[in-house]
């Protein structure tokens, strides 16, 4: 036998998503009957609960039956909470997927059980692609059932149903937050992989986070601020001033006002 035939490496033999079904089914089971499950079904609730409840006591006084009440739901900020439920959610997902992918692998490491996991028929990427789809199709059932009590309690409380268009973004908006949630799940369980200490991975996870939640804001209006030019930056204070100028306006308005909000796009 030549050298190089025997230096050779050896191919994959079958299907690479051979054991993506049994690990799939043993870690969504595990993740709905954990008790980390039930905490953080708790959590969901309870963070989405306030902004539904404070939006629908708001929306309950509109009467223009041409406004979309149901997509209100997900963006009025209540002046009681002071957050919509689009920015709770913007808070929990992340919070959600980042507990369920953590540990995912080493904490098998750890109870010294993926050495024989792994000596099954069964390919390190089926055992990761298991395990990101079992956390998401598990966050994707949280989502689902706060969707659908959001839904039931607009029904509820506006006494009216929902329009189809109004359906539609919704599922539309339900898909992205399920895609957002696959994110940090996918990073969890990154860190997961690199990691062996649990405590270690959660932190990392947990610091990205909060880099994008908090200080990615400020940066990138820092950074915006000292590059954009003067034009750009003085456009917005412009913009409030002038429509401040105009509601206090008494009479139709001079000419050079009337050009220069024709210009900054302000209604007259």
């Amino acid at each position: 036998m030549p050298p190089s035939a025997a230096a050779a490496p050896k191919r994959r033999e079958g299907s690479p998503f051979t054991g993506i079904g049994p690990v799939f089914v043993k870690e969504f089971s595990d993740h709905l009957s954990s008790a980390r499950m039930m905490v953080l079904m708790l959590f969901v609730i309870a963070f989405g609960a306030f902004p539904v409840a404070t939006s629908l006591q708001t929306l309950r006084q509109v009467v223009d039956p041409n406004s979309y009440l149901f997509l209100r739901i997900f963006t009025l900020e209540p002046e009681q909470v002071g957050i919509s439920f689009t920015a709770a959610l913007n808070f929990i997902i992340p919070l959600m997927a980042i507990g369920l992918g953590f540990d995912a692998v080493n904490s098998e490491f750890n109870r010294r059980t993926l050495s024989r996991v792994l000596s099954q028929p069964i390919y390190r990427d089926a055992l990761l692609l298991g395990k990101f789809l079992a956390g998401l199709a598990t966050l994707a059932v949280a989502l689902v059932a706060l969707w659908l009590i959001v839904l039931g309690a607009g029904i509820l409380m506006l006494g009216l149903p929902p329009r189809e268009v109004e359906v539609a973004r919704g599922i539309g908006f339900l898909v992205v937050a399920i895609a957002y949630g696959g994110v940090w799940l996918a990073v969890s369980l990154l860190f997961s992989v690199i990691f062996r200490s649990t405590a270690t991975s959660a932190l990392c996870a947990l610091g990205l986070w909060l880099f994008f939640f908090i200080l990615w804001p400020q940066l990138a209006s820092a950074i915006f601020t000292a590059l954009a030019p003067s034009e750009i930056r003085c456009r917005p204070v412009v913009h409030e001033v002038l429509s401040d100028v105009l509601r206090r306006t008494k009479g139709t308005p001079c000419g050079p006002v009337v050009e220069l909000a024709e210009t900054m796009g302000v209604r007259i």
